[in-house]
């Protein structure tokens, strides 16, 4: 009988245990849920998405275009005009515009310029910017910048993601000590009511004075109130972390009670943020979102500035066409039909191009200073913050043993107060000094994760 019931203890105490550990709420489990599900993280994403939108549209300047102009006039009875224009263009990449064409005319009051052949008046020619526009102009220019700022858009992205990322892990990170310094308490406020219980029971023998139970008395209350406090904040950052936990179809998520983060997260923090730091942090820093970003935005400026210098060139546009009135034989192009045009127009002073260039040096020129402050900011962050992981990596494991002597000492002057050698006082004494270490432990923790959560925000690599 003896040995059954042993085996269902255990049975009932393997189950307890799996059941707790099914509560656990893992730092690697959150994260997954907050990537994948979180509206502000599919939120990012639209960035690369308007940002391919507007590569689209940019690339639009680039269609061939098809257009159709018709115009008839007839009064009392007399056909004045009846004037069909049908163009086809094709732009290119530089300067240059190919082009065909159908005209087919007739009326009475029609300007003779206008008459065509019978069958209509085709033609097939060229337009040339042979100054300015013709190695960069506008719609060359847009295009260029659209393809830069699909690059700066998914700089953008990293930075907001790993931005909020940061304060999700923060958040969760805030829970964990709440919930650790909540856990203390409860485990005092349980040592201080069975010493209070013994202390009376004590009393009523003859054992202790009347001082000792109103002393374990008093320890007790003020365990109960810390705890109380400890409550209010481990329910705060509960709910803050419920905020971040989200299903999909946006359906947003509450923990329940039974919910608890991991207190083993030391363990394995390391491997769920990826924090193993190179040697060099001068690779981290050139491939960092935010110098991408600056230096992508250089880019469009230099474009800009390409194009506000091609129009310091005057316009010289030259346009030849081939005329036929029989599009079905392609010999009956010839230079001897043909029309031509050419168009120069030339600033005297230029004084808005010159003023527009001055301008976009300036803009280069600040972000050039911008680069240069990120780069040391960046470094001198990455330096600052490896120190100070270090030094609470020291500290932390200094006070893990100081919580180990204080909580010897606390055994030791139990033992001699229930011996009746030692003082009620004492051991209340030594028993706040635990707490007090025990929640600085708590907290150098809590920096630890803190700091290593920084470096990699500022590395940009959660």
């Amino acid at each position: 009988m003896q040995k059954l019931l042993i085996c269902i203890s255990i049975l009932f105490a393997t189950t307890a245990y799996a059941q707790e550990r099914d509560s656990i709420l893992s730092l690697e489990e959150y994260l997954g849920y907050v990537k994948h599900y979180h509206p502000v993280v599919k939120q990012a994403h639209l960035l690369t998405t308007e940002g391919e939108a507007k590569l689209l549209k940019s690339r639009g300047a680039f269609d061939p275009k098809l257009s159709v102009d018709y115009n008839r006039k007839k009064f009392k009875g007399t056909e004045y005009y009846d004037k069909l224009n049908t163009t086809f263009k094709i732009p290119t990449w530089y300067g240059v515009e190919l082009s065909a064409k159908y005209e087919n005319t007739e009326g009475t009051y029609l300007n003779p310029e206008y008459n065509t052949p019978e069958d209509g008046l085709y033609s097939a020619g060229v337009s040339v910017n042979l100054a300015q526009g013709l190695l960069t102009n506008k719609r060359m220019a847009t295009l260029k910048q659209a393809k830069l700022y699909t690059k700066q858009a998914e700089a953008k992205r990293q930075l907001l993601v790993n931005e909020f990322l940061y304060e999700a892990i923060a958040t969760y990170f805030n829970w964990l000590k709440n919930y650790q310094a909540k856990q203390v308490y409860a485990d005092y406020v349980i040592n201080a009511q069975n010493r209070l219980e013994n202390v009376k029971t004590s009393y009523f023998a003859g054992e202790y004075p009347a001082v000792d139970t109103l002393e374990a008395s008093i320890n007790y209350k003020s365990r109960v109130l810390d705890y109380e406090k400890s409550k209010i904040g481990y329910l705060k950052s509960t709910l803050e972390v419920s905020n971040y936990l989200w299903l999909e179809n946006n359906v947003p998520l509450e923990i329940r009670d039974s919910i608890v983060p991991d207190v083993e997260t030391i363990n394995v923090i390391d491997v769920v943020l990826n924090s193993s730091i190179l040697n060099s942090t001068d690779e981290l820093i050139e491939n960092h979102p935010k110098l991408q970003e600056l230096q992508t935005k250089e880019d469009i400026l230099t474009v800009d500035r390409n194009l506000k210098k091609n129009n310091l060139l005057p316009i010289v546009n030259l346009e030849y066409n081939f005329l036929s009135s029989d599009y079905e034989q392609l010999d009956s192009f010839s230079t001897a039909d043909y029309k031509s045009g050419l168009k120069v127009v030339f600033p005297l002073f230029l004084r808005k191009e010159r003023g527009d260039l001055a301008l976009s040096n300036m803009k280069l020129q600040d972000i050039a200073y911008d680069i240069t402050v990120t780069k040391v900011t960046l470094k001198n962050k990455i330096e600052g913050t490896i120190q100070e992981i270090a030094s609470y990596g020291i500290q932390y494991d200094l006070l893990q043993d100081l919580v180990f002597d204080y909580k010897n000492i606390v055994r030791s002057e139990e033992r001699k107060f229930s011996l009746g050698e030692g003082s009620l006082f004492l051991v209340n004494y030594r028993e706040a000094k635990l707490i007090e270490t025990q929640l600085k432990q708590i907290d150098s923790e809590y920096q630890l994760f803190t700091k290593k959560s920084d470096l990699l925000r500022v590395l940009n690599t959660l």
